[in-house]
């Protein structure tokens, strides 16, 4: 059975949005935000500019992660920019602090960004967090190993053992996605 509804036509000046959204920390946009290095590169991205002369270029977080959103999802620079526009967690991951409804930059934009990244900068990027990912697997290993002796004791080992193994595939899975959209960053 269906029964038709008497509410009026619905607009969007009328459909609500509650007061306090936060974002999920187990999105996946935001997991990739906290994975990247942002401040270790800015200084080299900042080298593509002049102190002097010139409109200030976006920050090197926006356009990282506009290039990484662009190559995840496979779509065109005019989609990225409307993906951004639309979406709270892609623009948390590009490195706005509130959420607006207005383009944070044209899509024309997206062509000086790839040139200004070029591919040895993602190549340091991919290998500053790889080897970061490596060094605090293995901390986090060597620690829940020594933990996993003491607990050996209680039998509760088997149930440790999972999972640290889950833990360490989570977060590897997250490293391998991340490096798979850095490394399919077009150079220009």
């Amino acid at each position: 059975m269906y029964r038709k509804s008497n509410q009026p036509e619905l607009t969007p000046s009328k459909f609500e949005l509650p007061v306090v959204v936060q974002l999920s920390s187990d999105n996946r946009w935001v997991i990739m935000a906290e994975l990247i290095p942002w401040s270790e590169f800015e200084e080299q991205y900042a080298e593509n500019f002049s102190e002097k002369m010139g409109a200030p270029a976006k920050p090197f977080r926006m356009a990282l992660g506009a290039l990484i959103i662009k190559e995840t999802l496979g779509i065109s620079d005019r989609e990225t920019v409307e993906q951004i526009k639309e979406n709270p967690y892609l623009q948390y991951f590009i490195g706005l602090s509130e959420y607006s409804n207005e383009a944070p930059f044209e899509p024309s934009m997206m062509v000086y960004f790839r040139e200004r990244i070029g591919i040895d900068l993602v190549k340091k990027i991919n290998s500053y967090m790889v080897k970061d990912f490596t060094e605090k697997t293995e901390e986090e290993t060597e620690k829940k190993n020594q933990k996993s002796e003491v607990e050996e004791t209680k039998i509760l080992v088997p149930l440790h053992g999972r999972k640290i193994l889950s833990n360490i595939y989570h977060r590897w899975e997250q490293s391998v996605c991340l490096k798979k959209a850095l490394i399919l960053l077009p150079i220009g």
